[in-house]
């Protein structure tokens, strides 16, 4: 029922994660991350939002994210409707996908990258993210939105798409956390949202707002 990225920036520990689907709330649904932990992606059939934030917590304790997913999915009996994705602060990732999640269904990893998904019109949804993703220029975040728009030019959710999201966590900026809950072009209108939030008095006002690495900043 949704495709999802999570990325890292290996060289600025910079990190993200992007969905869409053919539902409502994408965002509020799938999407967590931490920057002292990492990044999850929970959705599926009949997702768990305590699987994407469970395994935060074990990423945060030292867990990798390949053992943290194993940990955090093997003793739920529904494990086979849900779906998980998981990317850990030194790039390391973890995947599982339940037998039951409506084909076409799947994910592929490497260090620093994870997508996934599910009820997709087939494998090239996934390769189509993971392919612009690494082969597009710009920021992180265009990298990112670029990618979701890939994917759904490559078939995407099979029943079309109503939301999409886009997060993103730096420990030396704020976090950019953008939603989509409904809209008849959610990526087209995610891609609008992301172009507001760079320019005019809300990208003016960003530089005052504490970061981790800078908790004490603020006006003058």
């Amino acid at each position: 029922m949704t495709f999802s990225i999570l990325a890292q920036d290996l060289s600025t520990g910079m990190m993200g994660g992007a969905a869409a689907t053919g539902a409502l709330c994408v965002g509020g649904w799938v999407l967590r991350g931490d920057t002292r932990a990492g990044m999850s992606a929970s959705q599926g059939a009949a997702p768990s939002t305590m699987w994407g934030e469970d395994v935060l917590e074990l990423m945060r304790a030292g867990t990798s994210a390949a053992t943290a997913v194993t940990k955090v999915t093997q003793p739920d009996g529904g494990r086979h409707w849900r779906q998980l994705a998981a990317l850990d602060r030194k790039g390391g990732t973890g995947w599982h996908t339940g037998a039951r999640n409506t084909p076409w269904c799947g994910a592929i990893g490497e260090t620093g990258l994870v997508v996934s998904g599910n009820l997709l019109a087939g494998p090239q949804v996934l390769d189509a993210l993971r392919s612009v993703f690494i082969g597009t220029k710009g920021t992180f975040a265009a990298r990112m939105l670029a990618a979701l728009r890939a994917a759904e030019t490559a078939g995407g959710d099979t029943r079309g798409l109503q939301s999409a999201a886009l997060l993103v966590l730096s420990d030396d900026a704020p976090p950019l956390n953008l939603r989509i809950d409904w809209a008849d072009d959610p990526v087209t209108a995610l891609h609008d949202l992301y172009d507001r939030s760079q320019s005019g008095p809300y990208a003016q006002w960003l530089p005052f707002v504490p970061t981790r690495n800078n908790p004490e900043r603020g006006h003058d």
